[in-house]
C-alpha cells in the first residue's frame, strides 16, 4: 500500500504540473485566475452529471472483482478469436518501434499523459460561458465507465502480454515495476475489450474537436495525446489492435449518446462549430 500511495502521489504531482503548464500556455494566467471564481458555480450547474459519474466510478471499482468472476464463468471467451483474427500484429508494432526512448515515451503517455488528457478538459470547459460542454463530457465519461463495465462482464479476454509472452514483452511493468501494484488496484487482466484507455482518449479528442474554435491548441494537443495513448496500449502489449479499434468506436458512440442526451442551446451550438457529430438541432 505504501508503494501505491507513493506512485499515486507522484502521478498527482506530475499531472498537476502538466495542467498548470498547459493552462498557462493555452488559456493564460488571467483566465486561470478566473477559474477560481467560476469553478464552483460551474460545478453546481453540472452537479447531476458529476454525481452520476461519481456513482458509476465507485460502482465500477466496487463491483469489478465480483463481475470479473461472473465474466470468467459466463462471459464470451474472445481471446482465441482475437488471436486467430489479428495474429502477431501487436508483436510487430512492438518490434518495429522498440527502443529505450520509445518505451520511456509510451510508458509516460500511458500513465501521465492519459490522466492529464482526462483531467485537463475540466479546466478548459470550466472557463467556457456555457455548461453544456462540461456536462456532456461528464456524461460521456459515465457512459464509458458504465457501459464499459457491462462489456467487460459480457466478454472475457486476456491481453497480448498474457497470451503471447514469447512474442511480446510487458514493457510498462518491465521498465516501470512500481506501476504493477497500482495497476492491480484499478484494473483486471481480462479488462481488455474494448480498450477504455482508447475510448476515453477518443472521447476527449472528439470533444476537443467540437470546441476547436475556442481552444485550437488543445484540439491539436488532445489529438496527439489520444493517438499516442492508442499506440501505447499496443506497444506496451496491454491491448490488441481489435481492442483499440473497438475502443475507438465505443468512445465515439459514447460521445454521440452524450450529445443526444443533453441537447444544446444555440449559443452552445455556435461554440461547437462544424464537426462530425450532430448538434442538438441536427
Amino acid at each position: 500500500m505504501i508503494v501505491v500511495l507513493g506512485v499515486l502521489a507522484v502521478l498527482l504531482a506530475v499531472v498537476a504540473a502538466m495542467c498548470l503548464v498547459a493552462g498557462v500556455a493555452i488559456v493564460g494566467t488571467d483566465e486561470l485566475r478566473r477559474l477560481r471564481r467560476d469553478a464552483l458555480p460551474r460545478v453546481r450547474e453540472a452537479r447531476l452529471q458529476v454525481g452520476v459519474l461519481l456513482v458509476v466510478v465507485v460502482a465500477s471499482g466496487t463491483l469489478r472483482g465480483s463481475l470479473q468472476t461472473v465474466s470468467e464463468l459466463y462471459g464470451w471467451e474472445l481471446t482465441p478469436f482475437i488471436l486467430a483474427f489479428e495474429g502477431a500484429i501487436v508483436a510487430l508494432i512492438q518490434s518495429a518501434l522498440a527502443s529505450p526512448a520509445a518505451t520511456l515515451y509510451f510508458s509516460a503517455i500511458y500513465i501521465y499523459g492519459y490522466v492529464f488528457l482526462l483531467v485537463f478538459p475540466f479546466i478548459l470547459y470550466g472557463l467556457l460561458p456555457r455548461s453544456a460542454p462540461l456536462k456532456r463530457l461528464l456524461t460521456a465519461y459515465a457512459l464509458n465507465y458504465g457501459l464499459g463495465l457491462v462489456l467487460y462482464t459480457l466478454v472475457f479476454a486476456h491481453g497480448p502480454r498474457n497470451v503471447i509472452p514469447d512474442l511480446v514483452e510487458p514493457l510498462l511493468f518491465t521498465f516501470n515495476p512500481e506501476f504493477m501494484e497500482l495497476a492491480s488496484h484499478v484494473n483486471e487482466n481480462t479488462n481488455v475489450f474494448p480498450s477504455l484507455h482508447t475510448s476515453l482518449s477518443v472521447t476527449v479528442a472528439a470533444f476537443a474537436w467540437r470546441t476547436r474554435e475556442a481552444y485550437p491548441a488543445w484540439t491539436a494537443l488532445a489529438t496527439w495525446l489520444a493517438t499516442s495513448v492508442m499506440l501505447a496500449t499496443m506497444y506496451l502489449a496491454i491491448h490488441w489492435l481489435v481492442d483499440v479499434v473497438a475502443g475507438t468506436v465505443f468512445g465515439l458512440a459514447c460521445v454521440a449518446m452524450a450529445i443526444r442526451l443533453l441537447p444544446e442551446s444555440e449559443e452552445d451550438g455556435a461554440l461547437a462549430g462544424s464537426s462530425g457529430f450532430p448538434s442538438a438541432d441536427d
